[in-house]
């Protein structure tokens, strides 16, 4: 579970190649589909990023926008990388990711960074079996044992980017509610705050929390995570609801919430008292 070229962030990058190219050339899809001999709604999966495109199309493409030397070349590598399976395909069809969560996982195993800002509960990367299941437990229609086991092993999977020899780098700022909210018992609380002291250790995690006390804040509408890349690939927000995902790509956009969270790590306890709540919490259960 490396990092390097994610299929999914490569797919993407294509797709908006692709989609500028055509309206450099002041063609539309039909024309497009015309020419390279399939359907107009297929140019249209490739441009939505919808459909990962043969190899052959994006060549047929690339040789009607007179794309050539250095810029052809890094888009028929970009042609070959997408049509490649991400680790995570293997879970699917088991009940253990959501078709609209794929994405996610795709970009987060391209990515170098995550800064996470969660209002309720604590992030995926972060929370420990007993937690995630108890959580799990709690839907209104809850899955099958066999359906959150299946989704607990897909979760611990996601983690090992944390300890991977390129690990990424999580800054993780909890609202106080996360670490307080009673999720799974006592036990499993007090085992999921360790867990949080324990991860806390190492170089590429920081920790914060927004305590109470803070008031307001610029994020009291909700959780969201920025996603950073390695070069040259340009950084998406991301946010998530009961069924479905978002993704803000406009660079004015994903400044602004550069700023919110630069402002939440303003508000947030410093580290070591961050720290320190999380253990006082735990001692208290």
């Amino acid at each position: 579970m490396s990092s390097g070229t994610s299929p999914t962030v490569v797919r993407r990058r294509l797709a908006a190649e692709l989609r500028e190219l055509r309206r450099q050339s002041n063609l539309n899809r039909k024309q497009v589909a015309d020419a390279v001999g399939i359907a107009e709604s297929t140019v249209t999966k490739i441009e939505n990023n919808s459909t990962a495109p043969a190899f052959s199309v994006v060549s047929v493409m690339l040789d009607l926008y007179e794309v050539e030397g250095e810029q052809r070349q890094f888009l028929l590598t970009l042609a070959r990388e997408a049509r490649k399976r991400g680790w995570w395909q293997s879970y699917k069809g088991k009940g253990a990711i959501p078709e609209w969560f794929e994405v996610y996982v795709g970009m987060e195993s391209a990515a170098c960074r995550l800064n996470h800002y969660d209002s309720e509960l604590i992030p995926g990367l972060l929370q420990t079996a007993d937690y995630y299941g108890a959580y799990l437990g709690t839907a209104p229609a809850a899955a099958s044992a066999e359906d959150i086991e299946r989704k607990i092993e897909f979760r611990l999977a996601r983690q090992d980017r944390l300890t991977a020899s390129d690990e990424l780098e999580l800054w993780s700022i909890m609202n106080e509610a996360c670490i307080r909210r009673m999720v799974g018992g006592r036990a499993t609380m007090k085992a999921q705050l360790r867990h949080l002291m324990e991860i806390s250790t190492r170089p590429n995690v920081t920790l914060q929390v927004l305590p109470f006390e803070t008031g307001s804040h610029a994020a009291m509408d909700g959780s969201f995570i920025a996603i950073e890349f390695p070069d040259p690939w340009p950084p998406v927000v991301y946010l998530e609801s009961q069924s479905d995902a978002r993704y803000l790509e406009d660079p004015a956009v994903v400044q602004g919430y550069n700023v919110v969270f630069n402002h939440l790590r303003a508000k947030s306890l410093s580290v070591e008292d961050s720290l320190a709540l999380i253990a006082q919490v735990g001692r208290d259960l």
